[in-house]
């Protein structure tokens, strides 16, 4: 039963796969699903004895149609997380002694659904993150004040062990943006296809791949999707890497095998390394306090933060000169904004999370905010780039006298934007590569200086700056003075040259 289960789930996303979100609804999936095991379970009454031969060879050429179609997994590229064997080192820890990991991984293993076992190779992976990227994970813990609770509700919802935000550390080192040379993105390391298979849209302004509460969703549900396949959390993290394909694969290579341990040697060398840098960083983290791990104190907490629905196209920059925003804790709390812009389409929600003070003065000023938006559009020389549906993806194929421009030209985009879809560091190309294209991509918004409304000739005050102060409050102070004006007077292009006390110049 188990294995027909496991071809109608992959039978699910192939239907998913091959139509659109608004041509599938929810009723035609389970459809297709129930017509399949009606066969299926119709065959296995006719002739039972070829029921698991035949299952075999249809799950081989499933799996091999999902190796193509979702090029092998959403997260087949992972970050530079996991540890070559050239890093691996072999020195002891004095704080930790190989009976003390034992002791340790045994406790692990005892409140935790995964199979957890000590083995020479996860304690020298252990001892390698401990000494030589301590440094990078304070970092990673320091983000992770503000991911892991969004991450654990996220969890409970779906009744995943909580364990699993661990993952998100191994695939991006809890990096919303994080984009491997595969194209996978975001803290869960989506690929394109699967991206829209559980609805994570990709425009030219957004990618939801990105916005860790839509992606870390997605997550949860492909998570789910397969432990129901393999009703065990260490192989469905190996699918979760690789593909259930190539899981499948080696179960049936091990001889049947469903313990991770014992498929270990026939799943591909990243996979190998992938649990066992689960296990290790879960180890870490349960374990911080211990080897003095601590993170830095500055970090947002999720629970800090809010959200308000946007009305209006806004950018980055304009909630900057209203709110006094800085623009990296933009960039932070709302990385699925590709361009800086939070869009308007109409019968489309689209939000801005803010830090709580902010979303407040957000909600109390918001018609203000639209109208200097207004004004401040109005200045463009060209307008903001149309909203465009990343709806196609082209994988192309490296040819023998191919290069990099030529490629370009025949799909007309530009070589730069081929090298920053497919995190190429140069234009060398090898045959046989496949690169990413996206037929679409609009031009970045090239914002058009103005000229000061004021010569330097003419009387002018000065304004000190108080606590709480934005560009546009002190506008809004005069009249015929814009935020721009402010900007140039005083020879100001970023919020943290505005502090309490600096004096500013305004003309009269």
């Amino acid at each position: 039963m188990k294995n027909i289960v496991y071809i109608a789930f992959l039978l699910f996303f192939g239907f998913g796969f091959s139509q659109t979100k608004s041509e599938t609804s929810e009723s035609d999936k389970n459809e297709n699903i129930r017509e399949y095991l009606s066969d299926s379970v119709l065959f296995s009454f006719k002739n039972p004895d070829s029921l698991v031969l035949q299952i075999h060879s249809d799950a081989m050429l499933i799996d091999s149609l999902w190796i193509n179609e979702l090029v092998k997994s959403p997260l087949y590229d992972t970050a530079q997380y996991i540890l070559g064997d050239d890093e691996i080192l072999v020195t002891d820890l004095e704080d930790l002694s190989t009976d003390l990991l034992k002791e340790r991984l045994k406790y692990l293993n005892s409140k935790t659904p995964f199979n957890i076992e000590y083995n020479p190779q996860l304690e020298q992976i252990i001892r390698t993150y401990l000494q030589k990227r301590k440094s990078s994970l304070s970092t990673i813990m320091e983000r992770a004040r503000y991911f892991f609770p969004m991450f654990e509700e996220h969890l409970a919802k779906y009744n995943i062990p909580m364990e699993l935000k661990y993952l998100a550390v191994v695939e991006s080192a809890l990096n919303p943006n994080a984009r491997s040379r595969m194209g996978a993105t975001g803290l869960w390391q989506f690929m394109y296809q699967t991206g829209k298979l559980y609805n994570l849209e990709v425009s030219s302004y957004i990618d939801e791949r990105s916005d860790p509460f839509r992606a870390t969703e997605a997550a949860c549900m492909y998570l789910e999707n397969l432990y129901q396949m393999y009703g065990d959390w260490s192989l469905a993290l190996a699918a979760y890497n690789s593909g259930p394909g190539n899981v499948s694969k080696a179960i049936r290579r091990s001889g049947g095998s469903t313990n991770y341990w014992n498929i270990r040697k026939y799943l591909p060398g990243e996979t190998a390394a992938y649990v066992p840098a689960f296990y290790a960083t879960l180890y870490i983290f349960e374990f911080a306090n211990e080897h003095n791990l601590k993170a830095k104190e500055n970090a947002i907490s999720y629970y800090a933060t809010d959200t308000v629905l946007v009305k209006r196209q806004l950018t980055f920059a304009q909630i900057n000169e209203t709110l006094n925003v800085d623009i990296e804790v933009l960039k932070f709390l709302n990385p699925q904004y590709k361009l800086e812009i939070i869009p308007y389409v109409k019968d489309e929600k689209h939000v801005l999370t803010l830090p709580i003070k902010d979303n407040g003065n957000f909600v109390s000023n918001e018609k203000l905010i639209y109208a200097y938006a207004d004004i401040e559009d109005a200045k463009r020389e060209k307008p903001i780039p149309e909203y465009v549906e990343m709806s196609s993806m082209i994988t192309h194929k490296v040819k023998s006298g191919e290069y990099l421009g030529k490629i370009a030209a025949k799909h007309g985009v530009a070589e730069s934007s081929l090298k920053r879809w497919n995190n190429l560091k140069s234009t060398r190309l090898q045959i046989g590569q496949k690169l990413v294209i996206y037929p679409k991509n609009p031009k970045p918004v090239v914002a058009v200086k103005t000229t000061p409304a004021k010569s330097n000739q003419e009387e002018h005050t000065f304004y000190i700056v108080k606590l709480g102060d934005s560009l546009w409050s002190i506008a809004k102070k005069y009249s015929n003075v814009s935020v721009q004006n402010i900007k140039e007077w005083n020879n100001i292009w970023s919020v943290k040259s505005l502090k309490p006390g600096i004096k500013l110049k305004i003309f009269n």
